[in-house]
């Protein structure tokens, strides 16, 4: 049987679209034909889009369970159906654990766990009808050490358990699956590393030698939606160009075998 890649006539609702890893699950979606659903604290300056269509966006707190129920509410009202929802917002800034405020570690887990938490309930019932699916993006800073953003790295490992959790409680109706991130770059991805040099640098701690394109992320959220993954539930979903190297290797004698910072296919800039 061939199967098309093809959501015509599907609604997709991305939480935190605008920018950034979002735009990339947008524009991956748009182009599959499907109809998206974006919300966020405030408009882009620029909404993410395809050649022949862009996404509706809504002005949401996705820290306010009330309205997260409203905006899944409203396309409901406008499209009758719902079938994907990608939990994507999230992120946070570098600072040491113990300066943190109460109030600033509460917000982490808000913006990172909670509203996906949120928007998974409000959506539910009408994934249920749809047999859709819910895919939530985490990292992988839920998996190894995240010094500087700890709460950040404990909230992706929490959501992580979520995924795994509903994708159980909710079989055989709605599929629930994560797609881990490793490195990517987004927009302000050189200044978040310092200098082109620096970022060139952290791209050769990737094994494939640089850092996602936010595209790449969206074609695995297409997939895992798709026909293509149908007995594909609870899965966490590695997109990382296969971790980082472990940091020993750079002290063997042999560090010249196992590293590839010297191998100039290896520049950070390729595509697939």
């Amino acid at each position: 049987m061939s199967v098309v890649l093809d959501f015509s006539g599907k609604v997709v609702a991305v939480t935190g679209g605008g920018r950034g890893v979002g735009a990339g699950i947008v524009a991956a979606f748009l182009e599959a034909g499907a109809h998206v659903e974006i919300c966020g604290r405030s408009i882009p300056e620029a909404l993410p889009g395809h050649s022949t269509a862009e996404p509706t966006f809504r002005p949401v707190d996705v820290r306010d369970p009330g309205a997260v129920d409203g905006w899944i509410a409203d396309i409901l009202a406008r499209h009758g159906r719902l079938d994907v929802l990608v939990n994507n917002v999230g992120g946070s800034p570098f600072g040491r654990f113990e300066t943190g405020s109460p109030r600033y570690l509460q917000a982490i887990t808000e913006i990172n766990f909670l509203s996906a938490a949120f928007a998974s309930r409000a959506a539910y019932e009408s994934l249920r009808a749809s047999q859709g699916a819910v895919i939530n993006i985490t990292s992988i800073s839920a998996r190894r050490p995240s010094p500087g953003t700890a709460m950040y790295g404990a909230a992706k490992a929490a959501l992580e358990s979520l995924t795994t959790s509903l994708a159980t409680e909710w079989a055989p109706e709605v599929r629930v699956n994560a797609v881990s991130c490793g490195l990517v770059a987004t927009d302000g991805a050189v200044d978040h590393y310092g200098t082109p040099e620096q970022y060139a640098r952290v791209a050769q701690t990737i094994p494939r030698g640089r850092l996602a394109a936010p595209e790449e992320i969206g074609n695995v959220c297409v997939m895992l939606a798709s026909p293509y993954s149908s007995h594909v539930t609870g899965a966490v979903l590695p997109v990382d160009g296969g971790g980082e190297w472990p940091a020993f290797l750079a002290h063997t004698p042999n560090a010249d075998i196992v590293t590839r910072a010297d191998r100039p296919e290896h520049t950070g800039g390729e595509q697939p």
